[in-house]
């Protein structure tokens, strides 16, 4: 038995995608979307790209991590639970440059990412290389908490044009979720309905959410049925005890892969493979070569799948 094993595994292997938070140089909660397989001696398996390594280097300075499943898009359940999971991870600096450790990861990724069977055919693999050179990274559960999903609101949604920072990127979700660190400095997520206030968005917390002051943010994310059309944004600020009540006082919203606009696709593509080249360049290392037919030979199973 493992700790997962007292979770509903259906609906935890359901999800397409999970809230995964690790802790900021200055201890701030940085939570972002990801895919997570689960392996049989009730470990997770995540996975980083080196342009986006952030989340590695957090954790080999603080290995202290929580995941959230509570967006269900895409997994076909009704009223789906929601997960929580807190401990701790591991990411070696090994870079992965084939799927051979984490074949199960990929086949997922191929079978619930259609699109992305298209990046391993050669008129993009000069330009998607940074994809597949990826850090894995593996949690070891050792908090578990079942919740049910958000209850529905009456409230109005909030306004865009309200002054706070990250006002206009909350106000296009129905809900987010806030990172925050409990009393012992071990991030914690919970899904919630921000709402904006004179200095802050007020954000209910749940009772099994041990939330104390400190750093937070709130992450809103989206991706389609096919985890296509993705658009995520952070806000980073600090969680205040107001009275009865909890509030995200705001100072920078982080959106990485821009707001939409159609020259953002580009600049991403230009900052992925930079901050591809940093990572190397800073270990000393020349640029591996991608063992494009083995991630060829998986996504072609994952078709005729």
């Amino acid at each position: 038995m493992t700790l997962l094993d007292s979770a509903p595994l259906d609906v935890l292997d359901a999800y397409r995608t999970c809230e995964f938070v690790t802790l900021g140089g200055d201890g701030t909660p940085l939570a972002w979307p990801t895919a997570v397989r689960r392996r049989p001696d009730g470990t997770l398996l995540l996975s980083t790209s080196l342009a986006f390594a952030r989340k590695a280097l957090n954790i080999r300075r603080d290995g202290r991590v929580a995941l959230l499943f509570s967006d269900p898009t895409g997994s076909g359940l009704d009223h789906a639970p929601q997960i929580f999971v807190g401990g701790r991870a591991e990411c070696p600096d090994e870079i992965m440059t084939g799927p051979q450790g984490a074949e199960d990861y990929w086949r997922m990724l191929f079978e619930r990412q259609p699109h992305s069977r298209a990046y391993v055919s050669a008129p993009l693999r000069s330009l998607m290389d940074w994809y597949y050179l990826r850090l894995l990274i593996t949690v070891t559960p050792e908090q578990l908490v079942v919740r049910p999903p958000l209850a529905a609101s009456g409230r109005p949604a909030p306004e865009a044009s309200h002054p706070l920072p990250g006002s206009a990127q909350l106000a296009r979700f129905p809900s987010a979720v806030l990172a925050a660190r409990d009393a012992f400095g071990a991030p914690v997520l919970a899904r919630t309905r921000p709402v904006p206030r004179a200095d802050g968005f007020a954000v209910e917390v749940p009772a099994d959410c041990a939330a104390a002051e400190g750093p937070a943010s709130l992450l809103v994310h989206r991706h389609d049925e096919l985890l296509n059309h993705m658009h995520n944004a952070l806000v980073r600020g600090t969680l205040k005890a107001v009275g009865d009540g909890w509030l995200l006082v705001p100072d920078k919203v982080v959106e990485p892969m821009g707001t939409g606009r159609p020259t953002d696709a580009f600049r991403v593509l230009r900052e992925t493979r930079r901050s591809t080249a940093r990572y190397l360049e800073r270990r000393g290392l020349a640029r591996p070569r991608v063992r494009w037919e083995e991630f060829k030979a998986l996504a072609a199973a994952a078709k005729r799948k």
